[in-house]
């Protein structure tokens, strides 16, 4: 779209644009259809953003961090925990190893056995939290070494649970892109559609304008600027509606969960203001076409 053409679209001709029906099914199908889809694509936007966090939180969050579990019987528990800290302390890649509290791990049990579980008289093992540094450490090596000094240790370096859900959060994040791209093609149909329709109406009308020495060009500029401007309008509305409908779900941390997290962060508060433009600039390429064919076929 080429700068004298936005101006020409901008600037409108009065006299083309009576060739336009200014009201009726075309131009309430235009507006409702590109209000519908802006709306959708700023939940699309979300979603696609949110999973994107997700996969970056879950994925850092779950790579610094492993656990020991210390299974054996109750005398040698304390014995064998202080033994699993001091082999953490000394191998490289551990920035720091603590045993946790018997409130901690309660607190970790509570989501599935209630806030009154017993801890103290139940055989749950002792949970070790290992931090990693930023260039980790050998995960086959260190297991060796607590098998061989500290036999009721087990390492979990989380890859297990990791992985699942990097890949569940990355394969939404593309969802959510091509539900935009999906969302941009629905629109264009639909535009397509109506300009279509609003062609064919006004044969009579581009018959005369023929006559009097107007040329396909003006008669398509018109079609074009009018359904491009209602694509816009259209998607202003849908586009504001959509943040405010994000802005009202429940906030929620970055970990909390996913429905919780599906908002704009910091600045990607601005990229819903792209739609409406996006949406004209779908609009605009989808009337050319359908004006340029329309145009031809009355010849």
């Amino acid at each position: 779209m080429s700068l004298q053409t936005l101006v020409a679209l901008a600037r409108g001709d009065k006299a083309a644009d009576r060739v336009v029906p200014p009201t009726g099914f075309t131009a309430r199908l235009t507006v409702f259809a590109a209000a519908v889809m802006a709306f959708l694509a700023v939940f699309a936007l979300a979603l696609s953003l949110a999973a994107g966090r997700l996969a970056t939180s879950w994925g850092d969050e779950l790579a610094r961090a492993s656990t020991v579990r210390i299974s054996a019987p109750v005398g040698q528990v304390a014995a064998q925990t202080e033994a699993a800290l001091r082999l953490l302390q000394q191998t490289p890649g551990v920035a720091s190893a603590r045993a946790l509290s018997e409130a901690e791990q309660q607190a970790l049990l509570e989501p599935w056995f209630g806030p009154d579980l017993p801890v103290s008289e139940l055989p749950v093992p002792q949970l070790i939290e290992v931090t990693e540094t930023s260039k980790g450490y050998d995960a086959a090596g260190l297991r060796l070494r607590l098998q061989a000094e500290v036999p009721g240790a087990v390492l979990d370096d989380h890859a297990r649970w990791r992985k699942p859900l990097v890949a569940a959060a990355a394969r939404l994040t593309v969802l959510g892109w091509v539900s935009g791209l999906l969302i941009a093609a629905a629109m264009g149909a639909m535009v397509t559609l109506a300009a279509n329709a609003a062609l064919s109406a006004n044969a009579q009308v581009i018959a005369v304008l023929r006559l009097v020495g107007a040329t396909d060009a003006y008669i398509a500029r018109a079609f074009v600027r009018r359904f491009t401007l209602r694509t816009l309008g259209g998607a202003a509305v849908g586009t504001v509606l959509g943040i405010a409908a994000v802005a009202l779900l429940p906030s929620g941390d970055e970990t909390a969960g996913f429905l919780t997290g599906l908002s704009f962060r910091g600045w990607h508060w601005g990229i819903p203001v792209l739609v409406p433009l996006l949406a004209a600039a779908v609009g605009f390429a989808a009337t050319a076409v359908a004006a340029r064919r329309v145009l031809g076929g009355l010849s």
